[in-house]
């Protein structure tokens, strides 16, 4: 069974909004990769980008690395998310704001405040979060980046005590703060929040799941909804192995029902959340957390694959389906990893 760290150490990374440069991230004799790179995307022309959480952006073409930072436009050195639009122009959130890439400079887009009408969700709309303010969620629609307020709900009836935050230097405290977003294969937005449960927007309304295990756990631990997926069966999972969710649309009404997870044996000496996840090409749902490996789960078995480097577990940030169906794997100490068979390896830019 690998090693489980314990969460409140995992928070200290994962909500941090204000990266931490590790004074040792510097390139090893593997890699020009730091040991901190949390996101990786793959662009239309095949290229490959690398967040990392200090030292700026990468991008790897097959033959040759290339780093940006501020002194080339970037909002911020500090990485937190990568995506594209349809014109294949790159998108790069940061604490500090989003950048935008159109293949030759940096520009940084400046955020609008809105009513709530700017609430919408059309097919190319791009979401962010995690910009460093007290805003939750953001929205650009190829013009303008709106500031969006999640709607307010009675967070004390729905948990039973004062709902905030997280409490570290530099963070956002607010209980709604953003941490996972996903588009589901019907189009609606999902956000998941750091104790304020998650939501469900499907252009024209929300719909809040208000359960227990998506707020502060009775231990006083902050799991968070960091990742929302849906499943081949359109099953919802939020976070965590305990629960999954399944809509339920009538004429009157959209609400949900709350079904088992997964009952395994390997969860039973683990906190049963994840940090990351995804659904592959082929259907199964592939989960990291830090320290405790990868875990796919096919819709009857889960399994486990432990990522290390020597003795060293991987802190797993993040993972990434490539246009092959190759997994990669973002980490806090260890680079990247990428998928080669049933196992994760180091990945070296020389080879």
């Amino acid at each position: 069974m690998p090693a489980i760290y314990t969460f409140t150490f995992i928070l200290l990374f994962f909500s941090a909004c204000q990266g931490k440069k590790n004074p040792a991230a510097e390139a090893s004799e593997n890699t020009t990769l730091p040991d901190q790179t949390w996101q990786i995307f793959q662009d239309a022309t095949g290229n490959y980008w690398f967040g990392s959480n200090g030292d700026g952006l990468f991008r790897f073409d097959g033959e040759e690395i290339e780093n940006f930072t501020k002194d080339d436009g970037l909002a911020s050195n500090t990485i937190r998310s990568l995506q594209s639009d349809k014109a294949g122009n790159l998108f790069v959130g940061t604490p500090a704001g989003v950048s935008k890439y159109d293949g030759k400079n940096f520009t940084t887009l400046p955020p609008v405040k809105s009513a709530s009408n700017a609430w919408q969700n059309l097919p190319d709309d791009l979401w962010f979060n995690c910009n460093g303010n007290a805003k939750d969620v953001y929205r650009y629609d190829g013009e303008t980046l709106y500031q969006l307020k999640l709607p307010r709900q009675d967070l004390y009836a729905a948990f039973g005590t004062d709902t905030t935050g997280v409490s570290f230097p530099g963070m956002n405290n607010s209980a709604y703060a953003v941490y996972g977003i996903d588009r589901d294969t019907a189009g609606n937005m999902w956000f998941g929040t750091v104790t304020a449960g998650a939501f469900r927007f499907d252009g024209e309304s929300f719909l809040w799941f208000d359960e227990a295990e998506l707020s502060t756990l009775p231990d006083g631990r902050v799991p968070g909804v960091r990742s929302l997926l849906q499943d081949k069966n359109g099953y919802f999972w939020l976070s965590n192995f305990v629960s999954k969710y399944e809509i339920i649309e009538t004429d009157s009404a959209t609400t949900y029902k709350k079904l088992p997870g997964i009952d395994s044996p390997l969860l039973e000496d683990m906190l049963p959340y994840y940090n990351s996840g995804l659904r592959t090409q082929s259907g199964d749902l592939y989960l990291t957390t830090y320290g405790g490996g990868v875990w796919k789960y096919d819709g009857k078995e889960l399994t486990n694959t432990p990522v290390k480097a020597g003795e060293t577990d991987a802190l797993l940030i993040s993972i990434y389906e490539d246009k092959n169906g190759t997994l990669w794997l973002g980490t806090d100490n260890l680079g990247v990893f990428r998928q080669e068979g049933k196992e994760f390896v180091r990945f070296s830019l020389s080879e």
